[in-house]
């Protein structure tokens, strides 16, 4: 008699061979020269797939897995293999802030105005955030963040982070030493400086669940879309199958609010988390639209009126202290302005930019940010009339939407190029009634649509100061780039459906808290002796469907177009998922 011991062991080695065996037929099989596999081949090697995964030979499993040709049925051997890992769901919300680099810790992979009697000075009360509430008062452990420049609380009290303190910028030099562009590195390194990378989505999906289905999250090549600055260009090769982005690309660092970007210019690149989401929203439904609202309550704006009217019955008192107290005094009556984020997720990353992108816009808007030399702030524009008096209980709103020139394409619909800022700031008086409702004019006064204009004409300069703008910038091109996507039916002719990206069993997005409130501060300027200014509204809207529609794209005149497509073309190596 035989030890049972032994023979297990001779039974498990037996199956082996039989399992090893299989593999090579199916293996030859499906590679019999065709260039597409049978339907009974794929077939083959799914089940072979699942056998392997039964004994254990995880990776064996994901090997012959990835030899399926049918997207579909190869999503479904690789989800079959996965076991929840560490860094999925709730578990990758800590990591969601991390400060990993490609080129640094690279693991290797390839509102409105009010009107009271006041006799000594004029009071702006604005839509944004109390710079004292602004910092990481919470400390490191109770903080659920997102590599940005704000953090929300558990409560969903959005605040902004506090720069990172770099006594003599050593710290910086160190990090943009580090990730500097280098001359020497071989092609096919990520850390090059590429004036046009591209990347392919179906192959990059191929990459993010294989790795998914051996345990791995995406490695932060994979997170940072191969350093892609920015989306340029659409492309699609139905003979091999591949849906590109195309842009600049290149090493990243982390900057002063940890934001990931470009190490030459500085540009916050690309977030694979942030379009997964904005493929699913934009592909997913029809009415695509998406953004948020930072708006005062109907309680809080007449309240704010009962207060104004109230104190401009009487003279404010000289002196700080009495004007603290009456700010002090209108705060309150304001109270909180509520955040809502419609149609994605508000516990995303996209939701968090978006949201940061709006209030820090009204901060430069009502001086509380330093703007750019072009761009002066609304308090500085807002003029008394000739009679003497402003206009009455109106609210202020800005607010960001789509602005781009015609997308031009290849008369083969097989290359599109985005052209334009994509991102402009909106501008309209609202009414205020006595209950605190707001109701639209279709108007804006000269001062309000002044500094919508003046944010507009120079959101590059505004954008290389504070990179939220260009994040909210590349929300908008991976917005447009998906609508051209679900327009043309570029996924159909490369042959992909998305099968794991679309997926949010198979696909894990990071998620932090919902940003859901925002405290009120009241500033001040004196401009006459009467007056009251308050602005309260505001919030971004992206509706990328009208500039992707067929009559709004035009077909390129010259041949550049096609000429960059040709010169663009993927690799022959489905291993490779980018190129330059």
């Amino acid at each position: 008699m035989f030890p049972a011991r032994y023979l297990s062991c001779c039974l498990a080695w037996h199956r082996w061979c039989c399992v090893a065996s299989a593999f090579s037929l199916a293996v030859a099989l499906a590679g019999r020269g065709s260039t597409a596999a049978e339907p009974a081949d794929d077939a083959r090697l799914a089940g072979l797939a699942a056998e392997q995964r039964r004994i254990g030979a995880v990776g064996a499993a994901v090997e012959t897995a990835g030899r399926i040709r049918d997207e579909r049925l190869r999503a479904e051997a690789y989800a079959a293999t996965v076991t929840v890992p560490a860094w999925a769901g709730e578990a990758r919300r800590a990591s969601a802030g991390g400060d990993a680099t490609i080129g640094g810790a690279f693991d290797g992979a390839f509102g409105g105005e009010t009107q009271a009697d006041f006799e000594s000075i004029m009071e702006l009360v604005t839509s944004t955030v109390a710079p004292d509430t602004w910092t990481d008062v919470g400390g490191a452990g109770s903080i659920k963040e997102f590599a940005n420049g704000v953090y929300v609380d558990a409560e969903g009290l959005l605040h902004k982070l506090e720069r990172a303190k770099d006594a003599g910028g050593a710290l910086a030099k160190l990090r943009v030493e580090a990730a500097r562009p280098r001359s020497d590195l071989p092609d096919g390194d990520v850390r090059r400086v590429s004036r046009l990378r591209k990347v392919s989505l179906p192959r990059l999906e191929r990459a993010v669940a294989e790795r998914a289905a051996l345990g791995l999250p995406p490695d932060e090549a994979m997170r940072h879309l191969a350093g892609l600055a920015k989306i340029e260009y659409v492309f699609v090769y139905p003979e091999t199958g591949d849906l590109v982005l195309a842009g600049p690309a290149g090493p990243t660092r982390i900057d002063a609010e940890r934001r990931v970007v470009s190490a030459e210019t500085g540009r916050p690149v690309l977030q694979l988390d942030d379009l997964v989401v904005v493929l699913r929203h934009v592909l997913g439904r029809d009415d695509a639209v998406f953004g948020c609202s930072i708006t005062p309550t109907e309680e809080g704006l007449a309240a704010t009126r009962r207060f104004a009217e109230e104190s401009g019955r009487k003279k404010l008192p000289p002196g700080d202290t009495a004007r603290e107290k009456w700010i002090a005094g209108l705060r309150s009556a304001l109270g909180r302005q509520k955040i809502d984020v419609f149609g994605i997720d508000p516990r995303t990353r996209v939701a968090q930019v978006l949201v940061e992108a709006d209030y820090r816009m009204k901060l430069v808007g009502l001086g509380l940010e330093e703007g750019v030399l072009g761009v002066p702030s609304y308090l500085s524009s807002a003029r008394v009339g000739s009679d003497g008096r402003l206009p009455a209980l109106d609210v202020l709103r800005w607010w960001f939407t789509l602005d781009y020139g015609a997308v031009a394409a290849t008369p083969d619909r097989a290359a599109f190029a985005i052209r334009g800022q994509g991102v402009r700031v909106m501008s309209e008086n609202q009414f205020l009634a006595a209950t605190g409702n707001r109701e639209g004019t279709g108007e804006s006064s000269p001062a309000n649509s002044g500094f919508a204009e003046a944010f507009t004409k120079h959101f590059a300069a505004l954008a290389a100061k504070y990179p939220v703008y260009a994040e909210l910038q590349n929300l908008c091109d991976a917005a447009l780039a998906a609508a051209i996507i679900k327009e043309e039916k570029l996924a159909d002719a490369a042959g992909w459906s998305m099968a794991w990206f679309s997926d949010e069993n198979r696909y894990f997005v990071a998620n932090g808290n919902a940003p859901q409130t925002v405290e009120t501060v009241a500033a001040h300027r004196a401009i006459g002796e009467k007056h009251v200014v308050a602005a309260v509204s505001g919030g971004v809207r992206i509706e990328p469907a009208k500039f992707a529609a067929r009559e709004n794209i035009t077909t390129a005149k010259s041949e550049a177009l096609l000429r960059e497509r040709k010169s663009s073309a993927p690799p022959d190596s489905r291993e490779r998922w980018w190129w330059d």
